[in-house]
């Protein structure tokens, strides 16, 4: 990972903000020329700093109001199991995130989804593809506080 500076760190603080930020706009935000800037936000994207932009898309819109956090725990482990889960969650749209964890359970399944049919049938989808036998633990959001995908980055003063 490069080193990143003052500069660095405004420009991924605003990009964040706003990833459609037109170049001059950002240019001018951080104190920079439209050129220099170009070259480290492309530096960015390169070193794999930047990794994306993407469109925040309202789930209720989309006819998935539901959230659904899930605590999987898996009644034997090993590597081999653990592939064949992921190689499972991965590819399935109504799980946004799945994390291996440490602690009295084995994995935190974040789903979105259109109504409590579909949550079950979801869970049983994900019951039967695991070789072992598996405990759940489901906690549906009743109120979303907050979320969100930017990361602070301490933008030195000066």
């Amino acid at each position: 990972m490069p080193e990143l500076d003052r500069i660095d760190r405004k420009i991924l603080d605003a990009l964040q903000r706003q990833g459609r930020l037109p170049l001059t706009e950002l240019a001018h935000e951080v104190g920079l020329s439209t050129s220099p800037v170009t070259e480290r936000v492309r530096r960015l994207e390169r070193a794999g700093v930047i990794t994306g932009y993407h469109a925040r898309v309202d789930p209720v819109a989309m006819g998935r109001p539901l959230l659904v956090f899930v605590e999987l725990t898996l009644s034997s482990k090993s590597g081999e199991l653990f592939e064949k889960l992921r190689a499972e969650l991965v590819h399935e749209p109504r799980v946004l995130e799945c994390h291996l964890v440490s602690g009295r359970f084995d994995y935190l399944i974040k789903a979105r989804l259109s109504a409590m049919s579909e949550y079950r049938e979801l869970l049983a989808q994900i019951l039967q593809k695991i070789p072992v036998p598996a405990q759940s633990n489901s906690y549906v959001v009743m109120e979303e506080i907050k979320e969100s995908l930017m990361l602070p980055v301490d933008v030195p003063r000066g």
